[in-house]
């Protein structure tokens, strides 16, 4: 076995990987890097590219102030439920949403409500109608509540087409991609399988534990 002289590219490279620390196991901020565990694993949202990205405590909170101008902002962790919300069938129908579940939010770049739903082929976007939406608001006002880009409603027919209730829920947004991923992920035939049905009533049942009454707006 031959010897690398002291110095050489060779032995200069082969010190630096052998020094090298391992790979710390689970996942890394996506700013500064450092290692996150599930329990202060935060997300930031970009809202022009609407993207999210982790983030550790530390970086995450470098994005909370709401009256800043800033192009990321933190996801906060925020489930509302509205007692009384009001929809009837035709005001859904106006909004152009051709299943039972969507999750609307006001995107701030474009300043516009945008609704998604997910299906097989993961998030389905569709344009609301600004009149339509006004018209809601204006019976649900509490609804107003929402803070652009990091919260949505989750907005949830009873019986679709057949004059059931809907019900309403602010969730934070990363909740709503998490669900469109696993339901991409699960989804089997037309109605989805079981597996998809069980991740849905899984994901309604955190979300109902998890909600407290909006507040009454002054």
């Amino acid at each position: 076995m031959s010897t690398l002289p002291a110095g050489s590219p060779l032995e200069v490279l082969r010190r630096i990987t052998s020094n090298r620390p391992a790979p710390m196991a689970g996942e890394r901020c996506e700013m500064c890097a450092t290692s996150i565990d599930e329990d202060h694993h935060q997300h930031v949202v970009d809202v022009e590219s609407r993207a999210l990205m982790c983030t550790c405590r530390g970086c995450y909170l470098l994005f909370t102030d709401e009256s800043a101008t800033l192009r990321r902002r933190a996801v906060p962790d925020r489930y509302l439920r509205f007692p009384g919300f009001t929809l009837d069938q035709r005001e859904w129908d106006d909004l152009q949403i051709p299943v039972g579940l969507a999750f609307l939010f006001r995107n701030s770049v474009q300043d516009r409500i945008v609704a998604f739903y997910p299906s097989p082929a993961g998030a389905t976007e569709s344009e609301l109608s600004l009149e339509a939406w006004d018209r809601i608001v204006a019976r649900n006002p509490r609804l107003a509540v929402l803070r652009p880009d990091v919260e949505a409603l989750l907005v949830q027919a009873e019986e679709l087409g057949r004059g059931g209730d809907f019900s309403c829920h602010l969730v934070p947004i990363d909740a709503c991609y998490e669900l469109v991923g696993q339901m991409r992920k699960l989804w089997r035939g037309f109605d989805g399988g079981t597996e998809a049905r069980a991740a849905m009533a899984a994901f309604f049942t955190m979300v109902h534990e998890r909600s407290k009454p909006a507040p009454e707006l002054p």
